[in-house]
């Protein structure tokens, strides 16, 4: 695979199926050089033989909801200035209606359970500010007054003057009447035709204020809806969540769920017969949330019960959700690099559903029927339908990429120093070798490389690199005791796992040059590299892109910057020096390409900068590239475009510094 390549990586979004499980719907979406964005849009595939075939033609059309009556689709798409719209079509296809007008667009929405109503998530812009008055450039705006200590989110800036409120609208028919602009908006000499104009439903808001609200549900009953409040303006970061019923006439709203159960919500589902599920992890006295063993709740009067080992099950994975069907629920667990999914009943006990080599992304379920996403090692995305306990591939998304050529990883589990074994993978291209060996390390900390194909490892592979990469202490998939080993000793276990799996793979594989090795990672995996390059000096080039790479400024500066650090590093200037990467750069000789985002706010840009800046300083041959218009995402979401030039400058790198002839 190269780099243009990345086009054929079509994902299959979160999928619906009908009550009789008679169809299924979904979305892909993929990159597009050209357009320079992601597109993708609906498809319907009729149950069990039938072919896939697109409802929608949008630019990128996604997140689909059946009705509950399985005739209307409502789904996401972008309106004529750019912002996301909740629009509806027929089951079987059509025309859209845009249902909804929201000025910075809609976040998440929901059918209500008679298929009249549905709420939607958007965010209100403060007076002035976000081109809610026309002509007012963002430069002339307002100053901000911040009084707490978080303002910002990656992906989206200031959050503080636009939280997200709740809103309701009449589910419009997909085949009602359009509307027309009045004749009389028509001046008598213009013998222009009236103009169809789009008009959504008359919103109605459900809250207000400065807290912002995520999660979104209905009651059984349709009578609350059910949101997850975030008061952004707060003297001390606290992760602990409430959750809300608001009434949907307007007569008010009671707390299900207070912050003293100590519970952070990342889910929720409501079961017919009024059962509220939860995705959850407990968060201590409020930031406790290294390897947060996010598990299956559900609430009951005397408050909300765990039903899932937290020692060994993880629902955590970012597009986990849980799907009540019968007297269980289906959610998604993620173990040694792979997600399955699994039937929980509501006395814990736990059934396999889809396993295997795969990555489930999303499902749905109705009755015996089930439709998954998953990720594959030979495809981005897939729709499997499981029946019978047997599983079988409705699409064939994946065919494009492969026909650019994938190599397969080879699992191997390596032996550490301390006889800890460490997971891990090794691709390389055909041929006998020897190939030079680039280690790759993963973000996180707690989180994983998969089986899923994975374009970084390919496009090294297709240039003639063997990649090796594991999930060393920190990561998730093992066991909560595995994702705390590095809380506060970061830079031991987890720089002694990837340097013993890169050697423990050299060993195993005679194809793999010990002596032409390079190291690169990203997020947390730049953290681990600038730390492998200090105490490490085997290594012919380094790439340190989006790093975690001083704790100290970190506090004051990334949109988790008032709980990470804490609780990852602790607090004392002493733990903060002792798992610094700029603490120890004077160390580092290894030639280092540094690599930023210029509008991350996760890692911000001066993590690279002052790092990079360092590096020149002592005489360290560094090189440092940044995105404009990027921010942490830039390798799996960015602009395609910025994505092919990232990659041109990994292979000019690695050419320069660790050529493959």
């Amino acid at each position: 695979m190269r780099a243009q390549d990345i086009e054929t990586l079509i994902s299959v979004g979160r999928p619906e199926i009908a009550a009789d499980g008679s169809f299924a719907v979904f979305a892909s979406s993929r990159p597009d050089i050209a357009a320079n964005r992601a597109v993708g849009q609906l498809w319907r595939v009729d149950l069990p033989d039938g072919a896939p075939r697109r409802l929608t033609r949008g630019v990128a059309d996604g997140s689909p909801k059946l009705s509950p009556d399985d005739s209307r689709i409502a789904f996401v798409r972008a309106d004529a200035k750019g912002k996301a719209q909740v629009h509806v079509v027929a089951a079987g296809g059509g025309e859209p209606v845009q249902a909804t007008d929201a000025t910075l667009g809609v976040e998440d929405f929901a059918w209500s359970p008679d298929g009249a109503t549905i709420a939607y998530l958007a965010r209100v812009p403060e007076k002035g500010r976000y081109g809610s008055v026309e002509g007012l450039d963002a430069a002339a705006e307002a100053p901000r007054h911040i009084t707490g200590i978080r303002w910002h989110a990656n992906g989206l800036g200031y959050i503080g003057d636009r939280p997200a409120h709740v809103f309701v609208i009449a589910a419009p028919e997909p085949d009602s009447e359009p509307f027309y602009e009045p004749a009389a908006a028509v001046r008598p000499d213009d013998a222009t035709p009236p103009k169809q104009i789009v008009v959504a439903a008359e919103a109605r808001a459900l809250t207000e204020g400065a807290a912002s609200h995520g999660g979104l549900a209905f009651t059984a009953d349709g009578r609350e809806v059910l949101t997850v409040p975030d008061d952004i303006e707060a003297d001390r970061r606290d992760l602990r969540n409430r959750l809300l019923a608001i009434s949907v006439d307007g007569s008010g709203e009671r707390e299900l769920l207070s912050a003293d159960a100590g519970l952070s919500l990342s889910g929720l589902d409501v079961a017919d017969d009024g059962t509220i599920a939860l995705l959850a992890n407990e968060v201590g006295d409020g930031v406790d949330f290294v390897a947060p063993a996010v598990g299956l709740w559900l609430l009951e009067e005397g408050g909300p019960v765990r039903i899932t080992d937290a020692e060994t099950i993880d629902l955590g994975e970012a597009g986990s959700h849980i799907t009540a069907v019968g007297d269980g629920f289906l959610v998604q667990d993620r173990t040694r690099g792979r997600m399955r999914l699994i039937r929980v009943g509501r006395d814990g006990a736990l059934s396999e559903v889809l396993s295997g080599d795969v990555e489930v992304t999303g499902h749905a379920a109705a009755g015996d029927h089930v439709v998954a996403a998953v990720v594959r090692p030979d495809s981005f995305g897939e729709l499997v339908l499981v029946e019978a306990g047997a599983a079988r591939t409705l699409t064939a998304f994946g065919a494009p990429a492969a026909a650019s050529g994938i190599a397969l990883p080879r699992e191997l589990t390596v032996a550490g120093r301390d006889g800890y074994p460490v997971h891990g993978w090794i691709a390389a291209p055909e041929g006998e070798g020897p190939f030079p060996v680039i280690l790759q390390i993963h973000g996180g900390p707690f989180a994983s490389y998969g089986v899923h194909l994975f374009d970084e490892t390919q496009v090294l592979v297709d240039a003639g690199y063997a990649v090796v990469y594991s999930n060393p202490r920190g990561s998730a998939g093992y066991g909560r005791a595995h994702g705390r080993s590095i809380r506060q000793q970061m830079g031991t276990v987890d720089f002694a796992d990837v340097i013993d799996f890169l050697d423990g793979a050299i060993a195993d594989d005679a194809r793999l040059d010990g002596e032409r090795v390079g190291v690169m990672g990203g997020s947390y995996g730049g953290y681990l590299t600038a730390w492998v390059i200090a105490h490490d000096h085997r290594f012919a080039g380094a790439i340190v892109e989006r790093g975690f790479l001083e704790p100290l400024s970190f506090q004051g500066t990334s949109d988790i910057g008032s709980f990470f650090g804490d609780e990852y590093v602790g607090i004392s200037a002493d733990d903060i020096a002792r798992q610094s990467p700029m603490a120890v750069v004077g160390q580092v000789k290894t030639p280092t390409l540094v690599m930023h985002s210029e509008l991350d706010f996760r890692c911000p840009l001066e993590q690279a900068t002052r790092y990079y800046s360092a590096l020149k300083r002592q005489g360290t041959e560094a090189e440092l590239l940044v995105f404009p218009g990027e921010n942490h995402e830039l390798t799996r979401s960015g602009r395609p475009r910025h994505r092919i030039e990232r990659f041109d400058a990994v292979l000019d790198w690695w050419r320069r510094h660790l050529p493959v002839d």
